[in-house]
């Protein structure tokens, strides 16, 4: 069933994305101020469930793309995504039927609303990351046979290119560059697919979990704890479980290559006293450690929430001195096959670590 999406529930994606974007994914109050801002001069956007889609659909998917802090300080007009897309149609001799987001987490969870709201097309209630990554090879479109090109990158400017390459890690490296020298940060088509490859390899309800979570946390008054756990667990991830709380003692940052690495280190509190977490991220929360043992690995969530109000944090926002619960959830069967650990487990970021699933909540 299709669901009208409009200011209100761009209110509720944007949050709930920020615990799905594992602290990355681009800061999602500038994707939602740019989506609002479509939808009021547009109307609202239908958000399409993938079994609905005919075979044929022509499906073009839309993002931003570069490192978030550096999306904070290059704000978009909202146009940008829609002249990557027409590129597309342009090379290809056929018009977008629908638009989606490459990933749920963060900016591009509410991006594609702006586009398909100044299009007239739906957003399909499905992405490829069933969270953030910081990579376009990072996908289940990638995964499962999706090619990402013919792609196109865009930046505030008016200036377009065009990608055509032969693999998708090809592709990220191309558009990657691309986007650094367009300042940091751009805007993407990639992977335009029919309806038939977004039922073969999407992550189906992810547009709608992201509105729940978000509906969730603004209802929840002092537990945000249970109504994240309460939404995750009627969903096709796994429950929600805390893996940690504490205050926040060190955090590290650098700006490499387009992307943002660091650490966070937490001192433990009450229960967890006398133990620390150390949380390592490329723009997302990739594994988090207590006391020097991964507890939680990609690709399975790891989500920083204020320990008081329970709002998620971003890694960009993380400070000295916050007192935290680190949240984590399993992420769906699709993301945890073996083709799909060889593109996005530990050791594709570089941890050393195995990855084992996160158990529900006891």
């Amino acid at each position: 069933m299709t669901v009208e999406i409009g200011v209100e529930e761009i209110e509720d994606i944007a949050l709930g994305a920020t615990v799905l974007g594992t602290g990355g994914g681009g800061d999602p109050h500038v994707g939602k101020l740019v989506a609002k801002q479509a939808i009021e001069e547009f109307g609202p956007v239908e958000l399409l469930p993938p079994d609905e889609l005919d075979a044929d659909d022509f499906v073009i998917p839309t993002a931003q793309m570069g490192a978030p802090t550096v999306s904070v300080e290059k704000l978009p007009s909202g146009r940008e995504a829609v002249a990557s897309m027409e590129r597309i149609e342009r090379e290809l001799g056929k018009t977008a039927d629908a638009t989606m987001p490459i990933e749920c987490g963060g900016i591009n969870s509410t991006f594609p609303f702006a586009v398909a709201a100044r299009r007239g097309l739906p957003v399909v209630d499905a992405d490829g990351m069933g969270r953030a990554f910081p990579e376009l090879q990072h996908e289940t479109f990638n995964i499962y046979g999706v090619s990402g090109t013919p792609a196109a990158v865009s930046d505030e400017q008016g200036s377009t290119c065009l990608i055509e390459t032969e693999d998708n890690d090809q592709l990220e490296w191309l558009a990657r560059g691309v986007t650094v020298r367009m300042g940091g940060v751009a805007y993407v088509s990639d992977y335009p697919m029919t309806g038939t490859q977004v039922k073969e390899t999407a992550i189906p309800g992810t547009m709608s979990l992201a509105k729940n979570l978000g509906r969730a946390l603004r209802l929840a008054e002092d537990d945000a704890m249970s109504a994240i756990r309460e939404v995750t667990r009627e969903s096709i991830y796994g429950e929600a479980r805390s893996l940690f709380e504490g205050k926040i003692v060190d955090v590290q940052r650098r700006t490499e290559r387009g992307f943002v690495f660091g650490h966070v280190d937490i001192d433990g509190l009450d229960g967890d006293e006398g133990s620390t977490m150390r949380i390592e991220f490329q723009n997302e929360n990739l594994g988090a450690a207590v006391d020097g043992g991964y507890v939680a690995t990609v690709p399975d969530l790891i989500t920083v929430l204020d320990r008081e109000t329970g709002g998620p944090i971003p890694t960009e926002s993380l400070r000295y001195g916050a007192r935290v619960r680190v949240l984590g959830i399993r992420t769906p069967e699709i993301m945890r096959t073996p083709a799909a650990l060889d593109v996005w487990g530990p050791a594709s970021f570089g941890l050393d670590a195995t990855y084992e699933p996160l158990a529900d909540h006891p």
